[in-house]
């Protein structure tokens, strides 16, 4: 038995405009990753300072790939039950790399500065 007031269908239905939402965001946010990676190894080179935001960012790459494929698949399947699974994995990979590229953004603003 379902609890809730909305009906299943409408669940799938915004679960299904969630996962559209998330993969395409969540695959150009890899590429801002890899964009700051590259920016921060040229300014590590120059400066002849290493940093651990290029590591962050590695991870937040990692982490922006799981949320593109758990939302591409969530799209694919069939079954209502894995599309909330998948759909659940693929929010929840997006808001820790999202919290995590934050937590990067201020390790670089605090490296460059010095």
């Amino acid at each position: 038995m379902n609890d809730s007031p909305v009906p299943n269908d409408s669940l799938s239905a915004l679960d299904e405009r969630t996962c559209r939402l998330i993969c395409p965001v969540a695959a150009a946010m890899v590429g801002v990753c890899l964009t700051g990676i590259s920016l921060l190894r040229v300014a590590t080179a120059v400066r002849r300072q290493g940093t651990i935001a290029d590591d962050l960012l590695s991870i937040d790459a990692v982490l922006f790939l799981s949320a593109t494929l758990a939302s591409y698949f969530a799209l694919r399947v069939q079954s209502h039950a894995r599309l909330h699974w998948l759909e659940r994995i693929a929010d929840r990979a997006f808001i820790a790399a999202m919290l995590l590229l934050t937590l990067a953004c201020f390790v670089i603003t605090y490296a460059l500065s010095r």
